[in-house]
């Protein structure tokens, strides 16, 4: 074989120069013994340098390098000539090559970097100016140094690329590919460290968003998990991508057994979660193509579910379920009697898990309930749309500050399914009426184009159970026709936000039916 011009032989390039500044120090000696080991010079950094001294193995200081002081509380170390020239000499250019040896200095051809914790920092709720000081200067310079010089530097910028890089050492060296594809990793690793800083900047450091609380500039990345076996139809590809910031959700949720979820299966079990996480007691929400056929809460999850399912057996058939409890085994005997796609809990009991697990093909998924509030998006085309979340604990969500427009006022246990019917239509999509009983639904009309064929829809599926119940309407009544719908089908009480031009006709038709009807002044629109 022939050495090249920049010192590849072969198909790889030798390690003989190593810079290594690492924040995370995570399997530091293991890759520091083996460079060594494998006859490579190691540059190193401040705390770095000092835990490679310590377990006696050979480390030049960055200082010996670029003849200047580490200054400025660490600030400085490695913004220097001799370091970037070592790191960006195109070593094929024999320019390149010729210059750097007039200047003296000597080329690198491995960086192992990882950068200050600026992420964790904001996440541990430290103050903005500790936040400030996680923000890394010198890693990212380097970082994109190296890989924009992948050509001649191979870069390492994870613990997780470690087991790559002992293969090389064993192999001789990284071959052009697999600098190829470090330098891409590297490059999403600073895109991503950058983004992060830049929102953060714009919304705690200085208000971009002109007292609106969104702010002019915002920016995102994401990360492939995996492939989905196919879209929402088997023609369309899909895959699975979790957000950049780390931050927890359904794309995090940890799946013990089952096949492989599919993009429907994430679509319902994110809607599950959405209605089963409104509640504060356990509540379990069973979803069918994206709408609850059965929400309720109960004294245990057990319960929950039995009264949940009750609701509407039938579509509940090959359904997904979302307890805001851990599973019981009680629980897991029931949901093991229905064919269910999916299971989504934040844990399973003792015992649990095996009922569930003798169903083969079961889906069973553990996280945690969603967080209330926040700001949600939508992709629209060619553009991102940005909300504050709708939740279920504003002030107009409490019986306490309804208002009463009709009949007489409801006893406790009456207003107690108002208000969890209440919160059960916001999972519900609209135009959406949801008829409930004793902390269940018993019938629920769901996305239509007019909110009297939800009426006539949720009448329909209750049935007899009607009778009796109450209802909730995701938003005010434009006429009078809705609400004579239920009242003629036995339900007793009535919760919708009002403010309709015809409400005073609505009023009088719930009145003529000896019905009550509560106004909240805030609706629930889910589309």
């Amino acid at each position: 074989m022939t050495d090249s011009p920049n010192g590849e032989i072969g198909s790889r390039r030798p390690i003989k120069r190593a810079l290594v500044s690492v924040y995370d120090k995570t399997d530091l000696l293991v890759v520091a013994r083996a460079l060594v080991e494998a006859g490579a010079e190691v540059v190193s950094t401040g705390s770095t340098a000092e835990t490679i001294a310590e377990a006696d193995l050979p480390v030049t200081p960055i200082e010996k390098v670029t003849g200047f002081p580490e200054c400025l509380d660490g600030r400085v170390k490695t913004l220097h000539p001799m370091v970037h020239a070592g790191l960006l000499a195109d070593l094929r250019l024999e320019s390149h090559r010729d210059q750097i040896a007039e200047l003296g200095v000597e080329p690198f051809d491995l960086l192992i970097s990882n950068l200050y914790p600026f992420s964790a920092a904001v996440a541990s709720g430290a103050a903005p100016e500790a936040c400030i000081e996680q923000i890394d200067i010198g890693g990212p310079a380097m970082v994109r140094s190296s890989a924009k010089n992948h050509a001649s530097v191979a870069v390492i910028t994870s613990p997780e690329q470690y087991p790559e890089l002992l293969r090389a050492l064993a192999a001789g060296g990284f071959t052009l590919a697999e600098r190829k594809a470090l330098a891409t990793a590297a490059f999403v690793h600073t895109a991503t460290y950058d983004v992060a800083v830049a929102s953060w900047m714009g919304s705690v450091v200085s208000d971009l968003s002109d007292g609106t609380g969104f702010p002019r500039w915002m920016g995102g990345t994401w990360q492939k998990v995996t492939g989905l076996r196919y879209g929402e139809n088997p023609h369309q590809p899909a895959a699975l991508y979790r957000s950049g910031d780390g931050a927890r959700g359904l794309a995090n949720a940890q799946q013990l057994h089952g096949k492989d979820m599919s993009y429907n299966n994430y679509v319902d079990a994110d809607a599950a979660r959405r209605s089963a996480g409104d509640f504060d007691e356990p509540a379990v929400a069973i979803i069918k193509h994206a709408n609850p056929c059965g929400i309720a809460v109960g004294s245990d999850i057990a319960e929950a579910h039995r009264k949940a399912h009750a609701c509407d057996p039938t579509s509940a058939y090959g359904g997904v379920i979302a307890a805001n409890r851990p599973v019981s085994v009680e629980m897991a005997q029931q949901v093991a009697e229905i064919f269910t796609e999916v299971i989504i809990a934040p844990g399973y009991a003792d015992g649990a898990l095996e009922v569930l697990a003798a169903k083969k093909n079961l889906r069973i998924l553990v996280v945690e309930p969603p967080r209330r509030g926040g700001v949600e998006s939508r992709r629209i085309d060619g553009g991102l749309l940005l909300q504050l979340s709708d939740t279920v604990d504003a002030d107009h969500d409490r019986a306490a500050n309804w208002q009463l427009a009709a009949g007489q006022r409801a006893s406790a246990e009456t207003l107690a399914d108002l208000e969890f019917a209440w919160k059960a239509v916001r999972g519900v999509k609209s135009n959406a009426i949801l008829l409930a009983r004793d902390g269940a639904s018993v019938g629920v009309g769901m996305g239509q184009v007019n909110r009297v064929d939800s009426c006539r829809l949720a009448v329909q599926r209750a049935g007899g159970r009607a009778a009796g119940s109450v209802a909730a309407s995701d938003a005010f009544f434009p006429f009078a026709d809705g609400p004579e719908i239920l009242s003629a089908a036995g339900v007793s009480a009535i919760v919708q936000p009002g403010g309709s031009v015809r409400d005073g006709d609505v009023i009088a038709a719930v009145q003529a039916a000896g019905a009550t009807m509560y106004f909240t002044g805030a609706r629930h629109f889910f589309h």
